[in-house]
């Protein structure tokens, strides 16, 4: 599809403007306006938007926390090249300054064996360039294009908590339930509520549909539709979730938010690398006292 609109298409109305040029002239330059703006739609979509990267300030409120609390939520590096990109996306995260980094999913998307082991000793050590880090820890849970029992190399030897089961630990104001991809795509699935401020964790927003008793969910997966259209959004989403929260801030019910990022990377293999109107995304979602805001 891809091929055709922004190569094929633009080739077939400029051959219609020469044909009609001398007998019809102003279809003949409404077929050269519209090969200009495939043109400007497709030097965005492949040129500016994949790494025009958008940084999303989200604020909720709790009466259980005490204390203004920070966390970072990076989704779909989904990277076959690790490199300045992400170097610049983790330096912006630092910047920051987050109390809690949560890695989502998708870390690396490559098919060869060989060069899944180089990538993730690449984008490792970009990791440790970084110097990821924040007081309550950085956590991660395994993505759909991530390869199982592998992809924690990625964080080999750095402190992140990875998830190879679902769990739930104790992270000081925070109570973390990290999913597994399985548990993460469960539309069934139940979680207790605790008594701490709970925030469960997972690639696909698909968990969000189960019975969770938490106050802040967070998933990726979807990015964004990676194409939206005006009036419409998302054009596929790759998830069960109603097309509304597929991308951004659901309040699910009173006391419950989702949050979806749009991720960091795109598609890889044959699917084309472009985003439009859907800007990579690194949220930064900021959990205050029920009495600074507004109760959710």
């Amino acid at each position: 599809m891809a091929w055709g609109v922004f190569l094929h298409y633009p080739l077939f109305f400029l051959a219609g403007a020469a044909r009609f040029l001398p007998q019809r002239r102003r279809f003949a330059l409404g077929c050269v306006g519209v090969t200009i703006l495939i043109v400007l739609v497709c030097v965005d979509a492949f040129l500016i938007e994949p790494h025009w990267l958008e940084v999303s300030h989200v604020e909720l409120s709790s009466a259980k926390v005490a204390s203004p609390l920070r966390i970072a939520v990076i989704a779909d590096l989904q990277t076959d090249a690790p490199g300045r990109y992400e170097r610049r996306v983790l330096a912006r995260v630092q910047e920051e300054a987050p109390d809690l980094i949560l890695f989502v999913g998708d870390y690396l998307d490559v098919g060869d064996p060989e060069r899944y082991e180089m990538m993730s000793r690449r984008l490792n050590g970009i990791l440790r360039e970084a110097d990821m880090n924040a007081p309550l820890g950085v956590y991660a849970v395994p993505g759909n294009v991530d390869w199982a029992g592998r992809w924690q190399r990625v964080f080999a030897g750095l402190p992140v908590r990875t998830f190879e089961r679902s769990a739930t630990v104790d992270v000081g104001p925070v109570a973390l339930t990290g999913l597994t991809l399985r548990d993460a795509a469960n539309t069934s699935l139940s979680i207790d509520e605790t008594d701490e401020f709970h925030v469960v964790v997972g690639h696909s927003p698909n968990f969000s549909l189960g019975q969770i008793d938490a106050a802040l969910l967070v998933a990726g997966h979807t990015h964004g539709g990676q194409v939206q259209l005006p009036l419409i959004g998302p054009i596929v989403t790759l998830s069960q979730v109603p097309r509304a929260w597929a991308s951004g801030v659901t309040e699910i019910e009173a006391g419950q938010t989702l949050v979806v990022s749009r991720g960091i990377g795109m598609e890889r293999g044959n699917a084309p690398r472009m985003r439009f109107l859907c800007r990579p995304q690194l949220v930064i979602l900021e959990v205050v006292p029920a009495e600074s805001g507004l109760q959710r």
